[in-house]
């Protein structure tokens, strides 16, 4: 028994080497014609949340817009690398961002995952406005949160303040002023 474990176990590891440099990707299962692969449908979850990239103007929302709203000079702003709407960060300070702007398009199931990771639906208020536009709306210890989404549109707003309802303003006026 041993002399035949002896033989075999170099093939064993032999086997198990070439079996580890394989590609990291599982090979794909042949489709029939006529069937569709049910991965595609899976949700891919949301992306990333945006980065402030460089100091510019909100192209879509006004810095005195959101120094009323939210209750603070606007003294810089940053915009996110993406196109065609541009996070927008809004800073009370050299370094504090005092209110946020995320638009989010692409598909539904997608802007639905953007809103529920701001605003979980478990741990959030709901929130409705404007009308058609559904998310959550919460307070927590870094400020206020209201996020809503429509087909495949999402925006979400975070501040500094407690208020939801400064958070809920810029939305309307962000919805308005893109014509969501």
């Amino acid at each position: 028994m041993n002399r035949l474990l002896l033989t075999i176990l170099p093939s064993l590891l032999v086997l198990g080497a070439v079996a580890a440099c394989g590609t990291d990707e599982p090979a794909a299962a042949p489709t029939t014609p006529g069937t569709a692969s049910t991965s595609a449908n899976v949700p891919a979850g949301p992306p990333p949340a945006p980065e402030p990239a460089v100091d510019g103007q909100c192209p879509y929302l006004g810095s005195s817009f959101v120094q009323e709203a939210n209750g603070q000079l606007v003294r810089k702003v940053r915009l996110s690398a993406d196109q065609p709407n541009p996070a927008c960060f809004f800073y009370a300070n050299a370094t504090e961002v005092q209110l946020s702007v995320w638009v989010f398009e692409g598909e539904p199931g997608a802007a639905e995952a953007v809103v529920d990771r701001a605003a979980p639906v478990s741990d959030s208020n709901p929130a409705t406005e404007p009308a058609g536009w559904e998310g959550g709306s919460l307070t927590n210890d870094g400020g206020a949160v209201y996020a809503v989404a429509k087909g495949g549109s999402a925006v979400v707003v975070t501040s500094n303040q407690k208020q939801t309802i400064k958070a809920r303003e810029v939305v309307k006026q962000v919805v308005a002023n893109l014509g969501l």
